[in-house]
C-alpha cells in the first residue's frame, strides 16, 4: 500500500474512531433492546444466509460488533469481527462482555488481514465497500480465508444510491458509477445515525459497480450463486427517506424505482 493510499486509510480512520464514539449512544442502533436480546440482522441476510448454528465465521468491518454477537447469539460456534478502527474493536469487546456472548474482535484492514483459521462463513453488509481501494485484494482474502465449500455473503448499498450528492438534499448525481481508481474525496458534517452528532470530518471513499464486485469474486475462484438487488433498505440513514408498511425505507419519489442496496452469495468449490 503506496503512502496516498495509506493517507486515505489514516483519514478514514479517523472518520470511524469517531463515529465509533457516537454511534453506540445514539437511538437507530437500538443499543438498549439489542442488550436486553434483540438480533441486530435484518430479514434480508437472515432469509438469504439460512441457518448458521454450528458455522465458524469472519465478519468483516464489523463496526462496534452487534451483528458479530448476533450471530453468536443465533448459534454460529465460532465468530471473529475485525475493524480497522481501534474504539470500534474496543467497544465490540466492551459490548460483548455486557452481553455476555463468546465472540473475538481483532483490530486490522481487512485487505491486511492474514489468517491460518479457515471460516465457514465470511460476512460484510452496509456501507462497506466504498472504503476499500483495492477490490481484487478484498476478493483474495476472502478467498484464502474460507473452507472449501464456504460461503461469502455480502449485503450493500447499491452503487448507484452511492452516485447521489446528499448534503444539500436535493439527491442529484454527484459521483461517477465507475470506480477510475482515485477516491472521491467527501465531507461528513453529521453522523447517519444522528444529525444532531457533529462530525466535521473529511474522507474518501470508492464506488464500486456490481459489475466489478462480481468480476473479482469470480476471478479469485469463488462460483457465485446469486446477486439479488432490491428497490428499499433496512435502514434510514439518507436524507429523503420514507418507511413503507413493511418496515423497509425508500427515496420519497422515487419507490420502485431507484435500487437501494444488492446482496451477493457465494461458495468456494
Amino acid at each position: 500500500m503506496d503512502a496516498k493510499i495509506r493517507s486515505y486509510y489514516h483519514t478514514n480512520k479517523l472518520l470511524w474512531d469517531k463515529l465509533a464514539a457516537i454511534h453506540p449512544e445514539t437511538d437507530f442502533y437500538g443499543l438498549k433492546e439489542f442488550e436486553a436480546g434483540e438480533s441486530s440482522l435484518n430479514a434480508t441476510e437472515l432469509r438469504e444466509l439460512g441457518s448458521i448454528k454450528g458455522l465458524d465465521i469472519l465478519h468483516l468491518q464489523c463496526h462496534f460488533g452487534m451483528d458479530t454477537i448476533s450471530f453468536k447469539r443465533d448459534g454460529a460456534a465460532y465468530v471473529l469481527g475485525i475493524d480497522f478502527s481501534d474504539l470500534a474493536v474496543k467497544t465490540a469487546q466492551e459490548l460483548a462482555f455486557q452481553c455476555n456472548v463468546d465472540v473475538q474482535f481483532q483490530q486490522s484492514n481487512v485487505l491486511q488481514f492474514n489468517t491460518s483459521y479457515l471460516f465457514d462463513m465470511i460476512f460484510t453488509s452496509y456501507g462497506v465497500l466504498c472504503w476499500l481501494h483495492d477490490l481484487e485484494g478484498w476478493a483474495k482474502m476472502i478467498y484464502r480465508s474460507l473452507k472449501k465449500g464456504g460461503v461469502f455473503y455480502m449485503v450493500e448499498f447499491h452503487p448507484a444510491l452511492m452516485m447521489l450528492e446528499f448534503e444539500s438534499g436535493n439527491l442529484r448525481p454527484q459521483y461517477t458509477y465507475f470506480n477510475s481508481g482515485s477516491p472521491d474525496k467527501d465531507w461528513m458534517s453529521n453522523s447517519y445515525a444522528d444529525v444532531n452528532r457533529s462530525v466535521q470530518l473529511e474522507n474518501y471513499t470508492w464506488n464500486h459497480p456490481i459489475s466489478d464486485v462480481y468480476n473479482v469474486l469470480t476471478k479469485v475462484g469463488l462460483e457465485v450463486l446469486f446477486i439479488h438487488e432490491f428497490p428499499f433498505c433496512h435502514y434510514g440513514c439518507f436524507p429523503n427517506m420514507e418507511q413503507n408498511v413493511k418496515g423497509q425505507w425508500y427515496m420519497e419519489g422515487f419507490e420502485n424505482l431507484l435500487p437501494l442496496m444488492y446482496s451477493i452469495k457465494a461458495k468456494k468449490k
